[in-house]
């Protein structure tokens, strides 16, 4: 009974239980599963923070903290292979201001302060106000003003701001600017810089790791306000200084070919201007390489044509990099018979003629050959096709530059043997000479050699070299055989300590025999003697073997005009000198290389070779005859030393200078070196602080007697050569033209004729 009325008391519920202290088991399943998920994310992202983007975020988090002053390198200088500087960087400043640093009590007066700061130095500079207004107000930490300031108008602004009482917020951070002495000479050779001082053209790019060197810098700390922290710990960087690179390029001689260059192709209207190479032939050292038109390096966008204003703007653009370019490596041109010379090596060095042989080529004024894309049969002409030269041997070939006699060689060689020496003598390929922009040669493929093809490359047609790989071809001759690598720098000399070091001169190869080398250095001279088609490029005193060159636009292609060209090599026993001179474009009725580029070679090689102390036969016999004496080369020495060896000789001097005899060097002397004169003439010294020419107007001195004119001459420093007895009939410059002091005066003497009894 107890037990049921127990049971009355349960009471039993019809709903399921629910309560609100406990979590449904589900639910924790997923709360855990995101955390998880979420835990992952986070690990991964860490992972990818700390090892994938550490590096750039540690980079970031210091640039934040740190202030880095870039410390710029100097760029080395270029010098000539004497030691004259081709390019210098001169000492000029950058100009910049921290606009939030240009402040003052209150914003009407910070204002106020902004507006004279914006105005000095707008006047300073010869800027535009309203702009650097902008920059000084501006909300950037740094804003450059100008950049390159030269050092008078810096001493200007440092006054100013003395005067006007600031001393924060303008900085004047020291920089270099690129500078070069004589402006437009061998411009094509050394290129110039941009505004950061990179190189962009010349041997200022092609040579622009080893000038501009590494910038240093300065480290210190800033806060959170972006400001230095004053007293932190700084880290100091050192620059390394660019390097001083010695070229081979004599300023001397590339001063002589640029003056007849010029006048070369502004006299013979040579459309497309022309360009020259002086080679040592015995270690390939460039000694003079210009082109003309030329251009100023100090202003190298300033056109030297008045028609670039007309030209588009992409016309202009590539008119620019024309006019910048150096034609002796840059561009390739036909060589015409210049070529000849490299056919006639292969040809002795084959054993397929001798130099003498008689009768061993006939020219008639032309010769045909079949032609496989054409019905009738090629006929390709000599250039005296109106008169054929007939019987010839080697020699006399060469001397009439006659095409038959070299097609005719070219068929007994062969094209195959003819490629083997192509290559040997370096002429497939760029020569490696460290100048900018070098390109290499175009020859056809040795299978699509046919019979007219063959013929044409016999005599230096429908073929491209450029002009630095024919002169050193030629030079590989001249140096008995042996082919030496071109060289344009021959020295690099580290700033920082001192050292220098020398680029060797290269031995390529041996190419030809010395015996084959004699035998065409003996043609070459003969094409010069006064039967030759080369006698134009005679040098009275010395030895000259040259070879001329023609070569004729194809017919569809006649807008590229004609070239005419020449190589000549001096002394031909033991050549000291190869030139090749090329002209581009000259008229049609005056395009022979013989006539047209031989008295400019000439020309070039009469000043170059005493220049060079090479003896002339002619001052060898004058000298014996009239007791005359050598000049010496005083040049590099000390003036004191210049004078005691001059004096010593027997010569009196006059010298310019400001300074110590004991510190300056000689750069110049009148006369060059290796000239002949009598005892106590005038050698006149400028050395490197005061190298200025002073001119004197040349007396009339005919009629008079030798000892009358020599003391006329003494009297305004000049220096006399007599030829003759009597009295003077002629006088090589005119009465009152102005010449350097120093300057040797010829004069022709004559004995005086009497009336017959």
């Amino acid at each position: 009974m107890g037990n049921n009325k127990n049971n009355k008391k349960v009471i039993k519920m019809k709903t399921p239980f629910e309560s609100n202290n406990f979590v449904h088991t589900k639910k924790i399943r997923v709360i855990l599963l995101v955390t998880l998920i979420i835990l992952a994310i986070l690990i991964v992202r860490i992972g990818y923070i700390q090892f994938i983007q550490g590096t750039e975020l540690r980079e970031m988090a210091y640039n934040q903290q740190t202030i880095n002053q870039i410390i710029s390198p100097k760029r080395g200088n270029i010098y000539d292979s004497n030691g004259k500087a081709l390019a210098i960087s001169a000492q000029v400043d950058t100009i910049t201001i921290n606009p939030a640093k240009i402040v003052k009590g209150n914003d009407e007066e910070t204002t106020k302060l902004k507006e004279t700061v914006a105005k000095g130095l707008s006047e300073i500079f010869e800027l535009d106000y309203n702009e650097v207004l902008e920059k000084v107000s501006s909300k950037s930490q740094v804003e450059t003003i100008i950049k390159k300031v030269e050092r008078e108008k810096v001493e200007k602004l440092k006054t100013w701001m003395s005067d006007n009482d600031i001393s924060i917020g303008i900085n004047i951070d020291e920089d270099s600017k690129r500078y070069y002495p004589y402006e437009s000479v061998a411009s094509n050779v050394i290129g110039f810089c941009g505004g950061d001082n990179q190189g962009l053209s010349g041997i200022e790019s092609k040579w622009d790791s080893v000038l501009t060197g590494t910038p240093g810098k300065i480290v210190s700390s800033k806060g959170s306000d972006q400001q230095e922290i004053p007293n932190a710990e700084e880290t100091y960087i050192s620059a390394e200084n660019g390097s001083d690179l010695t070229l081979t390029i004599d300023l001397n001689i590339q001063t002589i070919v640029e003056k007849y260059l010029k006048k070369a192709v502004d006299n013979n209207n040579c459309k497309k201007g022309g360009n020259v190479i002086v080679m040592n032939p015995k270690n390939g050292d460039i000694m003079a390489m210009a082109c003309y038109p030329n251009y100023n390096l100090n202003s190298p966008y300033t056109p030297n044509d008045a028609a670039y204003n007309s030209l588009s703007a992409e016309e202009k653009s590539e008119y620019l990099y024309k006019m910048w370019s150096n034609k002796s490596v840059a561009e390739t041109y036909e060589p015409g018979s210049v070529f000849k010379i490299i056919t006639s090596a292969v040809a002795l060095e084959e054993n397929i003629t001798t130099t003498d042989k008689a009768g061993d080529f006939y020219c008639k004024g032309y010769e045909e050959f079949a032609d496989s894309s054409q019905d009738q049969p090629v006929k390709i002409k000599c250039w005296r096709d109106y008169n054929p030269h007939g019987s010839q041997d080697l020699r006399h070939a060469l001397m009439n530059s006659c095409n038959p006699a070299f097609m005719q060689l070219g068929k007994r060689i062969g094209a195959s043997t003819l490629y083997k020496y192509y290559d040997a003598f370096g002429l497939f390929n760029s020569t490696n000479s460290g100048l900018y922009g070098e390109q290499s040669s175009i020859f056809q493929d040795l299978s699509s050699v046919g019979p007219v093809e063959l013929a044409t490359m016999s005599f230096g047609q429908r073929l491209n070299v450029t002009p630095l790989q024919m002169i050193t071809a030629v030079a590989c001759i001249a140096n008995d055989g042996v082919l030496m690598k071109p060289r344009i720098v021959k020295q690099v000399t580290n700033t920082d300590t001192g050292t220098v070091s020398e680029l060797p001169s290269t031995e390529v190869r041996q190419v030809i025999s010395k015996q084959t080398a004699e035998n065409v250095k003996s043609i070459m001279e003969s094409v010069v003697s006064p039967e030759g088609t080369g006698r134009h490029a005679a040098v009275d005193g010395y030895s000259i073997g040259g070879k001329t060159g023609t070569s004729e636009p194809i017919s569809t292609k006649q807008e590229e005009g004609y070239v005419a060209s020449y190589v000549a090599i001096s002394p031909v026993e033991d050549t000291q000198v190869v030139l090749l001179l090329t002209l581009y474009d000259p008229p049609k009725n005056n395009h022979q290389g013989g006539q047209l580029a031989g008295p400019v070679v000439s020309q070039m090689l009469s000043e170059i070779l005493p220049y060079l102390n090479v003896p002339s036969d002619n001052d060898k016999t004058s000298a014996s005859s009239n007791n005359l004496i050598i000049v010496p080369d005083v040049r590099n020495k000390t003036v004191a030393e210049a004078k005691k060896v001059l004096e010593s000789a027997g010569f009196k001097t006059k010298v310019y200078i400001k300074g110590d005899e004991n510190n300056l060097l000689v750069v110049n002397q009148t006369p060059k070196p290796g000239a002949y004169l009598s005892k106590n003439s005038i050698i006149i010294i400028n050395s490197e602080d005061n190298n200025i020419t002073t001119s004197v107007a040349v007396p009339n001195l005919i009629g008079m007697s030798a000892s009358q004119a020599t003391e006329t001459l003494k009297a305004k420093n000049l220096n006399i050569n007599i030829e003759g007895t009597g009295i003077v009939i002629s006088q090589e410059y005119d009465k009152d033209e102005q010449v350097p002091e120093g300057t040797i005066i010829k004069v022709n003497l004559k004995q005086k004729l009497t009336d017959a009894h």
